[in-house]
């Protein structure tokens, strides 16, 4: 079936067919990071140039999305029940395998601009691949690259009243502007094939993500590819995920904007930012325990406390899924209008969302409209809600209904009176609350948003990357129109590390390696340092583990960073806020440290000191020192009776057979990380034993009931020691007993 350029196929390989024979056998394929991947062509394509050696096949992309199959056999036999429960019936991506085990074929290359942190670290072929480039450049570096063919997995319309177009759903972000640029490329000379992949459990969206099936080349369309989409299962928050999540809420202005990046960093930013909003009191005792006002003024300064009766805007290059509960929750409910003196009058409080006489009014006294009006006046005025969309412009006056017109004179008390009485709209419209420029999220969420009632839908806008990261581009909008939809910004990211100097490490490590990429981290701090109002807010924990030994993720140096120094603004650890920005550097030096946990305090401090960064007599304070964990945990029962911080506060994929496993299976790995101590837990775990049977069900899970061989008989002692090393000397005693 053929559409109006576009050529429909039930089949992969003949899309196959399709794209050689337009563009040849040299072929640089670029594919959308994350979910938009159209699994079923790539692998097709993928396999004909592994059994073809003249076809020469780079793959340029990011997040190669795998499911995890574990290095060591407990972690194998851990993950192998839960990848095939939640990835059983998705195909993989053949060439991300063939990456992570290091048999891709001489005549096929990948280059990603961002890994899946720290799934490359140990992979030479990757690292040296590896594309180094700010999010809002990717096109620009695909382009670079010679991409002259693209796959999208796209969300059909046909359900949506839409048969002639598609929804770039989930990944908007670089195909909305590599996809003209491809066209340029054509019309040059250079043949180009742009091919879609239709899934029907893609969520659709519209407004930018919704676009002309035939701006496509080829276009596969068959049951096969209507797979479940690829999910990112929850991850447990930690007490101090929990707690650097609290101090992130108190940061949040109601009224302003939210970007927040994935992980459990950004679900504990949203949990603590539901309580505030529906447990005001709770929330409160916790930031009175804290003394978050007196510790920290920048949060009275720039934050809040009260629940959100503004609500907040998302304006976030990743739409996780903590936005979508924020919607639920009634705190994602901020609208902005692609139009900025509408959108300034609103932020100045001279309109509201309910159309009346006064907002005629203000527009006609901004210049937004005339008096009389004209057509092109009313035609805005509908646009927005601001009149009825049974309004019309006719004969020079403004028909309200079959037998009802009147003058077109805002002045003219029977015109006022009968736009009043027939005329006005109820609400705004057109307002977005959110706009993302892609998404990776749990099965929940997928159907979440493919359950979306339309007024909601309507209300998120999938967008291009460079619109959300970029102050100006001007494709979907100018500079004066970003900064006044976004009021009070809070761009929220995370670090793995944080010099005293205030440079953050988010990508790499000083061996050069690559842990992940810089993506939009760069854009959103350059942003916050740009727009009145905004604050940048990077996140980290206060400390890893490392060696089996806690190591402080606050460091005095480092031989990398992906934030330079004069970008500094807010950091926060489970201890506390920094405020960095224009502070001189025995400032910044000190507030780092009063973050940082206690145990690294003095090492920072005579380091500080030794580079004459701070005073030689500055003593640390009493109350800095009670930086510990023990400290985060007392504080978030702060809040009163009740669960007000779980370990999964939006749910979990995980049994709880594999909670307890997956804990048991932590601490050994923590205990075997160095050699002295693999050699200790190696010998308790041989005297271990369950002779009792208390662990029957999850020796079993872990396929260990009945072990054959030293391997495996071996594996089922660990799994035993591991679970009796979660367990108190009472819990031990009443099983026991």
């Amino acid at each position: 079936m053929a559409g109006q350029n576009g050529i429909y196929y039930d089949d992969a390989n003949a899309c196959v067919d399709q794209v050689i024979e337009r563009v040849g056998k040299q072929i640089t394929l670029g594919l959308p990071l994350g979910l938009g991947k159209p699994v079923r062509f790539v692998n097709a394509l993928y396999q004909r140039a592994k059994d073809d050696p003249e076809i020469k096949l780079h793959i340029v992309t990011a997040l190669s999305l795998l499911a995890p199959e574990g290095a060591s056999s407990l972690e194998k036999r851990f993950l192998g029940p839960f990848t095939n429960r939640l990835y059983g019936n998705i195909p993989e991506l053949a060439y991300a395998r063939d990456v992570s085990r290091n048999r891709l074929p001489a005549n096929v290359s990948v280059s990603e601009f961002f890994f899946k942190a720290g799934t490359y670290l140990n992979n030479r072929d990757q690292q040296r691949h590896y594309v180094c480039t700010n999010y809002t450049h990717a096109v620009r570096d695909l382009m670079a690259q010679g991409v002259n063919v693209v796959g999208q997995l796209m969300s059909p319309g046909a359900l949506h009243g839409q048969p002639d177009h598609l929804s770039l759903s989930c990944n908007p972000d670089l195909t909305l502007d590599i996809l003209p640029l491809l066209r340029e490329r054509e019309a040059a000379g250079t043949p180009v094939a742009l091919v879609a992949e239709l899934n029907q459990n893609l969520p659709w969206f519209g407004h930018h993500a919704a676009i002309e099936a035939s701006q496509f080349d080829v276009i596969l369309s068959h049951p096969s590819s209507d797979y479940p989409l690829f999910s990112a299962p929850q991850m447990a928050v930690s007490p101090a995920d929990h707690m650097i999540g609290f101090y992130a809420s108190s940061l949040l202005k109601d009224g302003g904007t939210l970007q927040v990046g994935i992980g459990s960093l950004g679900a504990a930013l949203v949990h603590s930012t539901i309580v505030r909003h529906k447990h005001n009191e709770a929330w409160k005792a916790i930031y009175d325990h804290l003394k978050v006002q007196e510790q920290f003024p920048v949060a009275a300064e720039y934050g809040g406390t009260e629940p959100f009766d503004k609500g907040l805007y998302g304006c976030s290059e990743m739409m996780v899924d903590g936005f979508f509960y924020l919607l639920q929750e009634g705190i994602l409910t901020r609208e902005v209008y692609d139009n900025p003196a509408l959108q300034t009058l609103i932020n100045q409080g001279d309109i509201t969302e309910t159309p009346s006489l006064e907002t005629l009014d203000v527009l006609h006294k901004a210049d937004l409209i005339d008096s009389p009006l004209r057509a092109r006046d009313v035609n805005w005025l509908v646009r927005y809600g601001i009149l009825r969309d049974s309004v019309e412009f006719k004969g020079g006056r403004l028909r309200l209904s079959d037998d009802k017109s009147v003058e077109a004179d805002l002045a003219n008390a029977d015109t006022r009176e009968a736009l009043e009485v027939m005329g006005l709209g109820r609400k705004l419209a057109g307002g977005i609350a959110m706009h993302g420029g892609f998404y990776v999220g749990p099965e929940k969420f997928y159907q979440a948003l493919r359950s979306l009632p339309d007024d909601q839908r309507d209300k998120i806008c999938m967008t291009s990357v460079n619109f959300i990261n970029h102050l100006y581009d001007h494709r979907f909008g100018d500079q004066k129109l970003k900064s006044a939809q976004r009021v009070h910004s809070r761009f929220i990211n995370s670090a793995m590390m944080y010099t005293l100097n205030g440079a953050a490490v988010s990508d790499g490590l000083a061996d050069t390696r690559v842990v992940s990429g810089v993506g939009g981290q760069y854009n959103f701090v350059a942003m916050a340092h740009e727009l009145p109002g905004a604050r940048s807010i990077l996140a980290l924990r206060a400390t890893r583990m490392s060696g089996g030994k806690p190591v402080s993720n606050i460091v005095f140096n480092y031989a990398h960073c992906t934030i330079p120094r004069h970008l500094r603004d807010i950091v926060i650890t489970e201890y506390g806020i920094a405020d960095l920005r224009g502070q001189p550097d025995e400032e910044v030096f000190l507030r780092l440290i009063r973050i940082s946990d206690s145990r690294f305090q003095e090492g920072l401090l005579a380091q500080a000191k030794k580079a004459g960064k701070v005073s030689p007599d500055f003593k640390l304070p009493a109350h800095w020192r009670e930086n510990r964990p023990g400290k985060v945990a007392q504080a978030l029962k702060a809040g009163g009776e009740g669960d007000w911080f779980p370990a999964f506060p939006f749910g979990r994929d995980f049994t709880d057979e594999e909670l307890t496993l997956g804990k048991a299976l932590k601490g050994l790995k923590a205990a075997t990380a160095t050699p002295r101590g693999k050699l200790a837990t190696l010998w308790q775990a041989v005297r271990a034993d369950d002779e009792a049977g208390h662990y029957d069900a999850l020796i079993d899970r872990m396929g260990l009931k009945k072990p054959s061989g030293l391997r495996e008989k071996l594996d089922r002692k660990l799994v035993i020691h591991g679970l009796q090393q979660l367990e108190t000397p009472e819990e031990t005693g009443s099983k026991k007993r």
